[in-house]
Order: structure tokens, then C-alpha cells, then sequence
């Protein structure tokens, strides 16, 4: 893998994704690889690294190979988001990039993704990098989240199904939501709702990714309904 290191970027432009998360654009001063899963190191503290309130991890949230890099993140009252929620076109912020082994490999035919909320973020990466390189990738995510408006790149997702031909399954869960919310799962990602729409979890290589307790529980889960403990990757969100 690439080796991390110290690189200026220019921001471009943010896109809200929704009412509390956002996406932000930057343009770098020189050519950047990564593998789909990587995440970088946003540090607006310059003369102290350690500091865990400027200075925070985010995933990439577009495929390598693009003119720019895409971050997202939930905005909170917190000094980083303000940092970011603040920033102007032409700003430049250092990145240390890329960081993360926890990635997306060609060989992987099958793949799955247990995702809560934020934790989309390198799901986005990885399937756009299945789409843009047309491979013939099975893919099934199951999403949760709070409600139908929270969730994130509902758009490019519906594309992408579109786009892979029947490759691409998304189970969206909300938490908060009626009956009628047709194309919707209401209740929360377990056991009992993985053995009804992922029957097939044990022959795919599963990704979750999300803060330690929800990647620890549904670790268990994955483990409980057969899954080989070396084909279910794991990343931990910790103070994102």
C-alpha cells in the first residue's frame, strides 16, 4: 500500500447530503492514490498533531481516480465540524493520506456491508469504484438509519442499482418511519432481520464499518450466522 503522508489541499465546494450531513470537496497539490475502504487525517491544528479536537479521521466517500477528494462527515456543534462547515472555496487544509487497511480487494466477487449512518462513507468509495471500473462485483448493503431523510447518497445508490444491472441489492432500515414507507425495513439491523433479507451473508466477504460497540455487535452477529471470521472485515469510527 501507498505510504501516508502530508499533503495541502484546496477546498472546492460542500454538498449537503442531508439536513445534518455534508460533503466537502478539495483539489490536491499533487497526484493522490488510495484504495477504495482508505480513510485520511484532516488536520486544521498544524502545530499540534495530537490535537484530537482539530485534527480528526474521515473516510473518503468518492472512488479513487477522480480530479478532486471527497470527505464527509455528520455535522455537530463540535470544533472540527464548525472548521469544516466554515471553510471557503480556495482554503487549503493538510490531509495525511492515505491511512487504512481495512479496503476493498478486486478479487472479492461477493462482497457485504453492515452499515449504520456515517459509516457509509467508504461503502460510497468502494461501489463507485466498482461502478466506474465495471467489475463484476456482487455487492448487498444493508443501511440503517434514524429516517428515510437521513439517509445519505440515497440518490447515487439508486443509480448505481441501476447502473450494475441487478448486482447491486440495498436494504435501507430506518428506525423512525410508518408502514406505508414503501421500499423501507422498519426496526434496526439483527440477527432475525439479516437471516430474512441476507440469506446468502456466510459466501460474501462483509465490511462493517461504524463506531466500536456497533462494529463489536454486528461482528457477533456475522459470526453466529456462519460467516468465516477472516472474511468479515472490520473499522472502527472512533472520535469521528
Amino acid at each position: 500500500m501507498t505510504m501516508a503522508k502530508d499533503i495541502e489541499a484546496r477546498f472546492i465546494e460542500r454538498i449537503e447530503r442531508t439536513p445534518t450531513v455534508s460533503s466537502f470537496r478539495f483539489i490536491f497539490s499533487e497526484q493522490v492514490d488510495f484504495i477504495p475502504g482508505q480513510f485520511s487525517q484532516i488536520i486544521f491544528d498544524v502545530a499540534d498533531i495530537a490535537n484530537k479536537q482539530l485534527n480528526k479521521y474521515l473516510s473518503f466517500s468518492c472512488a479513487p481516480g477522480k480530479d478532486y477528494i471527497e470527505i464527509t462527515k455528520r455535522i455537530s456543534p463540535s470544533l472540527f465540524s464548525q472548521r469544516l462547515m466554515s471553510l471557503q472555496p480556495g482554503d487549503k487544509v493538510l490531509f495525511k493520506i492515505p491511512l487504512g487497511s481495512c479496503v476493498f480487494k478486486p478479487e472479492y466477487k461477493k462482497v457485504g456491508f453492515l452499515i449504520g449512518g456515517i459509516g457509509i462513507t467508504p461503502v460510497i468509495s468502494i461501489i463507485e469504484h466498482i461502478v466506474d471500473k465495471r467489475l463484476d462485483t456482487d455487492v448487498h448493503l444493508v443501511y440503517s438509519n434514524r429516517s428515510k431523510e437521513e439517509i445519505a447518497f440515497y440518490k447515487e445508490l439508486e443509480a448505481w442499482k441501476l447502473a450494475l444491472a441487478g448486482k447491486l441489492t440495498v436494504d435501507y432500515v430506518i428506525c423512525e418511519g410508518e408502514a406505508k414507507d414503501n421500499g423501507f425495513i422498519l426496526g434496526k439491523i439483527d440477527e432475525q432481520l439479516l437471516r430474512r433479507v441476507f440469506p446468502d451473508i456466510q459466501e460474501r466477504v462483509v465490511f462493517i464499518f461504524g463506531p466500536p460497540a456497533m462494529v463489536e455487535a454486528m461482528q457477533k452477529i456475522c459470526l453466529s450466522l456462519g460467516c468465516a471470521k477472516e472474511k468479515v472485515k472490520l473499522e472502527n469510527f472512533i472520535g469521528y
